[in-house]
């Protein structure tokens, strides 16, 4: 079986920090643990890792945050994947800082990022992986807040953090959405 785990975030590298980007340092997490190596190809930088006969095609997009869609939607036409096998890892303002929720299917709301995907791909109903990065911004200041870089606190607990969502990935692969939503998402 294959799968697409896409991690959100902006590309250049002065993003790498900042809360947007936890989707893709939840992939690099992946591939680092299963010694892949990224390429940049067409729409962004992949690597291919193997787990117990399953193929993860990890994707962190190269077309920012707000046109997501399209890369989402060439590789999974790309590398042939039905859309039950895609998972998206993207933060989430709704969820305290380290939250994480996976759910099967669901609305944008309000992400950019899953807000394209939704568009480009016609449907809902593909797996999310949550982070949750808090909500601590005064009106009008949610993008400042989103782009900017995690407190010091939240920093020395992100590799933790990262590593259940991991895991988390690894168990949707291997043991399903539901499996994978009842042994994570009250802990």
């Amino acid at each position: 079986m294959k799968y697409l785990i896409v991690g959100l975030g902006n590309f250049p590298p002065e993003y790498w920090p900042t809360r947007h980007n936890i989707g893709f340092r939840i992939v690099d997490k992946l591939a680092e643990e299963g010694d892949a190596l990224f390429r940049s190809l067409r729409y962004g930088d992949t690597a291919q890792l193997k787990i117990k006969g399953r193929e993860m095609i990890l994707l962190k997009p190269t077309t920012y945050m707000n046109a997501s869609g399209q890369a989402v939607r060439y590789w999974l036409r790309k590398e042939n994947i039905q859309d039950e096998n895609l998972l998206i890892v993207a933060d989430d303002i709704a969820l305290p800082f380290g939250v994480l929720r996976i759910k099967p299917r669901g609305s944008h709301g309000g992400h950019n990022g899953l807000r394209d995907i939704e568009e480009k791909l016609g449907t809902r109903e593909y797996a999310r992986l949550r982070f949750g990065v808090g909500n601590d911004f005064a009106t009008g200041k949610q993008i400042d807040y989103v782009l900017g870089e995690f407190e010091d606190e939240e920093t020395e607990r992100i590799p933790e953090r990262v590593s259940v969502a991991a895991e988390m990935i690894k168990s949707f692969c291997l043991a399903g959405i539901e499996n994978t939503m009842n042994m994570y998402n009250n802990k």
